[in-house]
């Protein structure tokens, strides 16, 4: 069985993006995307899973994230992830159909370059949405949630969103639904000093948070 970590930035209102980008520029925030999605135990790495927008808005030097396996979906079978003369090397790139085709990789550790710690989502709001709707009994499922929650502003002209997960709970992903853990465990799960409370950066109010189900 497969576990999931979504990791996402949003606002109150579940806004992600903005005209195809960010609407915040929050160093410190993108400094602990890179350390809870890099960190594994010696020998092994994690997978980060992403639609080709998403991967398109990574800077081309920045491709793949470098220490993970990257897994990119898209419909277009022939979409070329790297180009032949990239400077980076191919390896560690994956492109699949669907998230359902994904899945069934992260499923067979014999099909990945190195055994898999953690498997993580980051966008962009289909693969978002896809995810979360995988049931719980099936062998690959999103069990948590790394929200990082923007407070203020509200950035109200956000044009993208995460799907609402706390009102979209069902009986069908658990009785209980999500739940937010506390910080200590958070800390525990993450293997570092997640800051505490509400962070501010470039004017902006943020709350690091983790959801499990």
């Amino acid at each position: 069985m497969t576990r999931l970590t979504i990791v996402v930035a949003a606002t109150r209102n579940n806004g992600i993006g903005r005209a195809a980008t960010l609407p915040w520029k929050l160093p410190k925030e993108m400094s602990f995307f890179r350390q809870v999605t890099t960190g594994a135990p010696e020998g092994s790495m994690n997978a980060v899973v992403m639609g080709r927008a998403t991967w398109e808005s990574i800077p081309r030097k920045f491709r793949p994230l470098p220490k993970r396996l990257n897994i990119v979906i898209s419909r277009n079978r022939q979409y070329e992830l790297m180009p032949p003369d990239a400077e980076t090397a191919q390896a560690f790139t994956h492109l699949h159909p669907s998230v359902d085709s994904a899945a069934e990789q992260l499923s067979q550790p014999q099909n990945t370059e190195k055994p898999l710690y953690r498997s993580f989502v980051v966008g962009g709001a289909h693969i978002y949405r896809a995810t979360l709707a995988l049931p719980a009994s099936s062998e690959t499922f999103v069990d948590r949630i790394l929200l990082t929650r923007v407070l203020s502003p509200a950035f109200a002209d956000c044009d993208v969103f995460f799907p609402d997960f706390l009102a979209e709970s069902s009986t069908e992903v658990g009785q209980n639904g999500w739940k937010r853990a506390s910080h200590e465990e958070f800390k525990e799960w993450a293997g570092f000093d997640v800051p505490e409370g509400v962070q501010e950066e470039n004017g902006v109010q943020y709350e690091f948070q983790m959801w499990v189900r």
